[in-house]
């Protein structure tokens, strides 16, 4: 017997002239737009514990990732680097580039919005920039209070095939072609006589996830990813913030929030086991904790993984069929076949629905904190395993910690 459906979420397509969808939302899955939240936690555990980004607070197993990577992903992200930088080192200096003609004096969220559809990006949305999730060290960098989240779809046959390299492509070559396209966009807004500062997906000021939200364009789903209604995860996250009138968006319910803890696919599938099935309240948002020793050195070793991107249904078949589904059988469309739940690991092999790959516990054993804690701790195994540390590491240790340190404190007084 079909379910009741609650409320029905209209979205436009990924493309101005797309028609409207209409996603179902069954009465036993709809909960509240957006995440649940306490707004007063939230405030709390920004104001006493910022986040920091990865680049400072993670530096250490950022740089070892590199040491496991197989030859060909080594040769490729270095490619990608080598390409992606100019476009992440020209972002950086955006919120101080001045506008380019007078204020065209109207609210020119339709101007942007037409904009970002004719460069490409599959879904664009508008809410305040949040300051309260902004990275400590970017606190002083972010500039305006207008945030315009676009959204960049990754190839889908490419995503299919994680983990694979073939996937790397998809993932890291999305990230370049949207730099690129911020970079324009934001030529665009001054060109009306605004500011814009690109946040680069590759050098973010927060996370963006929840502004996303913010902006209506989807949910927190339980892989830790933004479930979007027109490819799931299956996209790259970018904002570009103004000083330009906008009219914000609002968070949506599309009903992922309890729809994920019917699913569980992710966290079933999850080589690493990383997933949390219930739900905690952590820094006031009520969400599937991951656990992030048990992702990054899976992650890192198998070309990227993302296992838990390619076995959500939403990602694979799009939130209207899935939703469509659940109305009509009250089933997870896809969930224990191969369709869905198969994947390969390198050197590990195929596993179907119910099978998981085992692995060694010196997988797990990766440095831990900011590259100078890292740095001190192997020239401190360096001296316990000999009879101390040569003339010539020790320079060399002082040498990159002074250039660690150097960095770290002219990057957040820049910022």
């Amino acid at each position: 017997m079909p379910k009741k459906v609650h409320h029905v979420v209209r979205r436009t397509g990924t493309r101005l002239e797309d028609p409207i969808i209409e996603i179902p939302i069954a009465e036993d899955i709809a909960g509240v737009p957006g995440i649940p939240q306490i707004e007063k936690d939230v405030d709390f555990f920004s104001r006493e514990y910022p986040l920091e980004t990865q680049n400072v607070e993670k530096a250490a197993d950022r740089e070892w990732s590199w040491s496991v990577y197989t030859p060909e992903v080594f040769e490729y992200r270095e490619l990608h680097e080598a390409a992606n930088k100019p476009f992440v080192d020209a972002a950086s200096v955006t919120g101080e580039i001045e506008p380019t003609a007078e204020p065209v004096g109207r609210d020119i969220t339709e101007d942007i919005c037409r904009k970002a559809y004719e460069l490409g990006f599959g879904d664009v949305g508008f809410t305040r920039y949040d300051r309260r999730y902004t990275f400590a060290a970017k606190k002083k960098w972010a500039k305006f209070q207008g945030a315009i989240c676009v959204a960049l779809e990754q190839d889908y046959a490419q995503t299919q095939s994680l983990p694979s390299l073939e996937a790397e492509y998809a993932h890291f070559g999305t990230y370049e072609t949207e730099n690129e396209q911020c970079l324009v966009l934001a030529d665009f807004i001054r060109s009306l006589g605004y500011h814009a500062q690109v946040h680069s997906p590759n050098d973010n000021s927060s996370p963006f996830l929840p502004m996303f939200v913010e902006a209506g364009m989807g949910q927190l789903g339980a892989n830790g990813q933004l479930l979007s209604p027109h490819f799931g995860s299956r996209a790259r996250l970018a904002i570009i913030t103004t000083d330009g009138p906008l009219t914000y968006d609002g968070p949506v319910d599309y009903g992922v929030h309890k729809f994920c803890q019917e699913c569980l696919v992710c966290a079933d599938r999850c080589p690493a086991r990383a997933i949390m099935r219930d739900k905690v309240w952590y820094r006031g948002v009520q969400k599937n904790k991951l656990i992030y020793d048990r992702c990054r050195p899976v992650m890192s070793t198998y070309e990227g993984c993302a296992v838990c991107m390619k076995a959500c249904p939403i990602q694979r078949y799009g939130m209207k069929p899935v939703m469509d589904h659940w109305v009509e059988t009250g089933e997870v469309l896809g969930k224990r076949t191969h369709n869905l739940e198969g994947f390969s690991l390198r050197e590990k092999g195929y596993f179907g629905p119910g099978e998981l790959p085992s692995f060694d516990r010196s997988l797990f054993d990766f440095p831990h904190g900011t590259k100078d804690e890292w740095l001190f701790a192997q020239f401190k195994d360096k001296v316990a395993d000999g009879d101390g540390a040569t003339p010539e590491e020790q320079s060399a240790f002082i040498k990159e910690l002074k250039e660690i340190l150097d960095i770290g404190t002219s990057t957040v007084g820049d910022e």
